[in-house]
């Protein structure tokens, strides 16, 4: 049987398979090509046709991992230029650049402001995850390794910016377990940065004054046994940079060329040039227009707000809607005897009804139960968010923990009000507007008249 051109094993039909899972080799063959099963499931592969095969099917984009422990991010291994293609794989990580140029008291700035950004949303956290340090011209190896060792002690994934090999020989010797990258190999000096990177077992950077010579070098790295790569694509100014990310993963997913089938290093500092509005505006778009590394010269609250919402809704799955974990949400400082309000788990729903509620002021705790991951009407009709759901969520998790006995339900299901009043002795169910932009003049009503 052969896939892809290469020669597999010899067919043979064999009814109920149990090592393949599939009645024939040929049906298994077909799941292969599909994406369906891996190649390695099968037990009738040589280890040759294995390896060759393992090879012709993996994604034109290489799959690399950095950092260690909570550190470890994985990069690359995308199929499809479009989200709508495909769901894209590995999102983007951000870094905060730092440089030899600075003096002590700005970098102390930067290194404190970084860990100030760190929240969870949707059961993502949402923090800048990496460091790039870089080695200004004319830094020599002990400021640069000393300004490492301070970068470092923020326990953060580090990328060494930094072409001369020793220099980037000595930096690497204080960090290289915690699996940095080193982005300094070129056309003049890849030969020896390739020995340093390859000996501490880190991810290398490749740049080139160019795409030709980025794809010459990549190719003469890739002769020397290494392919454990990421392209810095940052070119002259915001065109080169856009122009050189788009065509690198073009050449990688759409021309099959897999020299150029690595994640990429897109570093604003050098673009925005201290612009912060430029920046932001440009991180959004590479977010989406493909960098896997975006180096930042700062992130603060209102930068990282819609970049990590832009990169959450780009870089989730479809067909998976974003969910908000079930429990109890306290709002605007409420306690046990504040009212309860509830809606579905479905992200979308739930962002807009808690800013409502929030802009209220009113004191409140809203209570999420699993809906599916659903907005309201639907989660309704599919029989998610009903009268047994609610109150079995309420009475499990919510009675016993708060004492008030008043239950806000969305307008939208207002036919739910006597199945929970039945369900729910003791409780109030009171039905609010059916739009969320009504909710805090219906809020403020409801505590000007002593209702709550």
């Amino acid at each position: 049987m052969a896939l892809n051109g290469i020669q597999i094993f010899k067919l043979t039909p064999k009814k109920n398979c149990k090592e393949c899972g599939c009645p024939t080799c040929m049906a298994f063959s077909m799941k292969v090509a599909q994406g369906a099963m891996q190649i390695e499931q099968c037990p009738h592969m040589s280890d040759e046709a294995l390896a060759s095969l393992s090879e012709a099917t993996a994604p034109p984009m290489k799959t690399i991992k950095i950092g260690t422990g909570d550190g470890e991010f994985t990069l690359g291994g995308e199929t499809v230029l479009f989200r709508h293609e495909k769901t894209f794989v590995s999102k983007p990580r951000y870094a905060v650049g730092l440089c030899t140029c600075m003096d002590d008291a700005t970098v102390d700035a930067k290194l404190a402001e970084i860990p100030k950004v760190d929240y969870d949303r949707i059961g993502e956290r949402m923090y800048a995850e990496l460091i790039f340090v870089n080695c200004n011209e004319g830094a020599d190896a002990e400021k640069y390794t000393a300004l490492v060792k301070k970068a470092a002690g923020l326990g953060r994934t580090l990328i060494l910016g930094c072409t001369d090999p020793e220099i980037a020989k000595a930096a690497l010797a204080v960090c290289k377990d915690s699996k940095p990258v080193l982005d300094g190999a070129n056309a003049s000096n890849y030969e020896a940065m390739n020995a340093i990177a390859t000996e501490a077992g880190v991810v290398l950077g490749v740049s080139g004054k160019d795409l030709n010579e980025l794809y010459d070098t990549t190719a003469a790295l890739e002769k020397l046994g290494n392919k454990n790569l990421i392209l810095d694509t940052t070119g002259a100014d915001v065109k080169e940079t856009f122009a050189n990310t788009v065509q690198v993963r073009r050449a990688a997913l759409k021309d099959q060329d897999r020299t150029f089938g690595y994640p990429s290093i897109v570093n604003l500092v050098k673009v925005a040039r201290g612009d912060l509005h430029l920046q932001a505006a440009l991180a959004a778009m590479f977010t989406m227009k493909y960098g896997s590394i975006i180096v930042m010269e700062q992130m603060t609250y209102a930068e990282a707000l819609p970049l990590y919402g832009l990169r959450q809704n780009v870089f989730t799955d479809p067909q998976k809607p974003m969910k908000v974990e079930p429990g109890i949400y306290p709002l605007n400082g409420a306690d046990e005897n504040s009212l309860v309000v509830t809606t579905v788990d479905f992200a979308l729903t739930y962002f807009v009804v808690s800013g409502e509620l929030e802009r209220s002021g009113v004191p409140l705790n809203l209570v999420i139960n699993d809906a599916g991951g659903l907005s309201v009407l639907t989660s309704w009709a599919a029989g998610k968010f009903s009268g047994n759901s609610i109150s079995s969520f309420i009475k499990e998790n919510v009675e016993p923990k708060i004492k008030c006995r008043k239950l806000v339900i969305p307008g939208k299901v207002a036919v739910l009000k006597g199945d929970l009043e039945a369900k729910l002795p003791g409780w109030e169910i009171i039905v609010a507007p059916r739009e969320a932009v009504q909710l805090v003049k219906f809020l403020k009503d409801m505590q000007a008249e002593g209702q709550i």
